[in-house]
């Protein structure tokens, strides 16, 4: 019975008339000697795989014997806050209200205990300050993507130089969904989705920032343009918009680890030109040249389907991000202007960081 159920669900949610174009087949799919089509099992398989090796790979190879000794290099320390004795009564109070329990409770606390007010606020505030993640790691982190960033830009120019589709974006259209799926292609996708997939199931460990969910929603819909396009096989407008959102996050790191080791006028350099460049992929060549493709473009060339409906409105959520983070990034800007120095728009969600760093006013993509 179980075994019949499933099978009927499977037919519906893989039914050809949703994910393919009309008079298309999944057997029409299945790659030959003449078209090496995307396998929609590879996206589900080697991308987490890579993704589960990759996370012990930077906590225990690159952070602890490369990171930390650039960390150390540029004046940086580990320094770990003095844990609190723990109380349960205060333990609550803190999960329930965090760095700021309201007076009434904090007097309850205080007369249960038997402790002074200024007791139990000081225990609160060497509490918080357990939660705190140091310059130190939030450096190791931003180097770690750095080094992602830099290496899939140069690899994806690499790629994509010699494809036609990164020259005239129409052919992405022409003669689909009948495109092969070159090897160099291959990795630049599974390598791709298995970073966001590393990003996405250590989320809830890195840098809390005041972007937390738009950050981890914006993992989700980069995940799912990836695995959509692959499974539509819509690889040529997926590797466009992996190039066009990779680049900007460089300097991005640069800046947040310059401002992390005290490299203020560096940071701010290195800030100028991330601001640039993401407006200009962004905000720029992201919704005038892709999105104006695949919404306008692309309907006068190829039949339309379900499917392809949902990965358009996928490309205008990550497009909606953009315009958020644009505005974060803007905020930063003014503030340098008038401030001075470049501060984190997000950062009072972070206390450990109200001196300022450079946003994370991304993505990611």
């Amino acid at each position: 019975m179980t075994a019949s159920v499933w099978h009927k669900f499977w037919l519906w949610f893989w039914n050809p008339r949703v994910w393919l174009p009309p008079n298309y087949e999944w057997e029409h799919l299945v790659p030959n000697e003449k078209v090496q089509y995307a396998v929609w099992t590879d996206v589900w398989t080697y991308p987490l795989l890579m993704a589960l090796v990759a996370i012990p790979l930077r906590f225990l190879v690159f952070n602890k014997l490369v990171y930390s000794h650039i960390a150390l290099a540029v004046g940086l320390k580990d320094v770990k806050a003095r844990p609190v004795v723990p109380n349960e009564t205060l333990e609550q109070l803190f999960l329930r209200h965090k760095a700021n329990p309201p007076e009434s409770s904090l007097r309850s606390c205080s007369e249960k205990l038997g402790w002074s007010e200024r007791k139990v606020e000081r225990w609160i505030r060497q509490r918080t300050a357990m939660t705190r993640i140091n310059k130190f790691t939030k450096f190791m982190e931003c180097a770690w993507q750095c080094n992602y960033y830099t290496f899939i830009f140069i690899y994806g120019l690499y790629v994509m130089s010699g494809k036609p589709w990164m020259w005239d974006i129409n052919h992405c259209w022409y003669n689909y969904p009948e495109h092969s799926v070159d090897n160099d292609v291959w990795w630049y996708y599974m390598i791709s989705l298995s970073f966001y997939w590393s990003m996405t199931l250590t989320h809830f460990f890195e840098v809390k920032r005041k972007d937390f969910w738009q950050m981890f929603f914006h993992h989700l819909v980069t995940i799912a343009l990836i695995t959509f396009s692959w499974t539509c096989n819509l690889t040529r407008i997926g590797t466009l918009v992996l190039i066009v959102h990779d680049c900007a996050d460089i300097p991005l790191q640069l800046s947040k680890m310059s401002i992390y080791s005290g490299h203020k006028a560096f940071c701010d350099a290195v800030f100028a030109i991330f601001t640039v460049l993401w407006i200009i992929t962004r905000v720029g060549i992201y919704p005038v040249w892709i999105v104006y493709s695949t919404a306008v473009e692309a309907p006068t060339i190829v039949p339309m389907f379900p499917a392809y409906y949902i990965f358009n409105s996928l490309l205008c959520c990550l497009l909606v991000l953009h315009v958020y983070w644009t505005y974060l990034i803007l905020r930063i800007v003014t503030t340098t202007f008038t401030k001075g120095n470049v501060e984190d728009n997000r950062s009072s969600s972070d206390p450990s960081n109200h001196s300022g760093t450079v946003s994370d006013d991304k993505k990611q993509d």
